[in-house]
């Protein structure tokens, strides 16, 4: 089985259309269509199912899909180490990180750790809090920074900060001229939010907090897992958007401001997950430099390492 075409299955899996899965890929419609065919015949299932209006998979197709970005991950990672290995690279170290939630400290020690340690290559990742927790245990990744409570038992959990919620709207929605704004004066807009996958820890807090509140708004998921994409949004007059205070640090968008929730509002602890015990100096240096820049900030909650026992459905 060709990983090339492994790479065109997902990307027809993945939109669901086989044309802008070609243009996905710099490839002729025709072309794409012949491959996946021959990797169905290949495997002797059916992957799509194909009628005149739209694709969908099939079982084996759904299963396939979960297996090959597994595989493509581990191909992807065998070519790193062996381009890094004829570079002369002498480690790396990766991080997988939340789409909407980075804190400042985050950045702040990667920057000093590439200083301090120029011989380490330091890749990083956008990814989903449950993925991340899972590329992590299989050992793809080195340190996933993730909202709690998540499915970390065994893992190493050094919380490094509290991320507030904060809202974004468009300049000329009704609300947009005030400082600080109640989570009840949003019971009746749409409140875009992030899907839950990329950050269930956050997602759920928005919920817990909205019913508290005695509210229930309008809680639409966005079809992406990307900031940019609910801030266009936001900015299109789609609704308000609920993102964490983090984000409001790294994303401008014209358009679109961001104003902090009136207490009590929600908040998620963020931390950096490790393998217990896993003894690679290079995460060993990126938690202690984490650990003393968060100390300098002169933080009243300083970081201590754990071993969390999280609710089973935490993610």
């Amino acid at each position: 089985m060709e990983l090339r075409r492994l790479r065109y299955f997902v990307a027809v899996a993945e939109e669901l259309h086989f044309r802008r899965a070609a243009a996905k890929l710099h490839l002729a419609q025709p072309a794409l269509s012949q491959q996946v065919r021959k990797l169905e015949l290949e495997l002797g299932v059916e992957l799509l199912l194909r009628t005149k209006r739209d694709v969908s998979l099939t079982p084996a197709g759904q299963v396939l899909l979960v297996e090959a970005h597994r595989l493509l991950r581990q191909a992807d990672d065998a070519a790193r180490a062996a381009r890094e290995a004829h570079e002369g690279v002498s480690g790396r170290l990766r991080i997988g990180h939340l789409a909407d939630s980075l804190p400042t400290l985050v950045p702040r020690t990667i920057v000093r750790f590439a200083t301090l340690h120029p011989e380490i290559r330091v890749s990083l990742e956008t990814l989903p809090a449950r993925r991340a927790v899972d590329d992590l245990r299989s050992g793809r990744i080195d340190v996933a920074v993730v909202g709690l409570p998540a499915p970390t038992t065994g893992l190493e959990v050094t919380p490094i900060d509290i991320d507030e919620t904060v809202a974004a709207l468009a300049d000329r929605h009704r609300l947009s001229g005030r400082p600080m704004l109640a989570l009840s004066s949003l019971s009746d807009t749409p409140v875009l939010l992030l899907p839950r996958d990329a950050n269930p820890a956050f997602y759920d807090g928005v919920s817990s907090a909205c019913r508290d509140a005695q509210i229930a708004p309008d809680l639409i998921e966005t079809h992406e897992s990307r900031v940019e994409h609910v801030l266009l949004n936001v900015a299109s007059g789609a609704g308000v958007a609920l993102l964490p205070s983090s984000a409001a640090e790294r994303y401008v968008t014209p358009g679109v401001r961001f104003i902090p929730l009136e207490p009590p509002s929600p908040s998620t602890e963020i931390a950096l997950v490790t393998r217990a015990q896993a003894g690679e100096a290079s995460v060993t240096a990126f938690l202690q430099l984490a650990q003393s820049l968060e100390t300098r900030r002169g933080s009243s909650s300083r970081p201590v390492i754990r071993l969390v026992e999280p609710l089973a459905d935490a993610a």
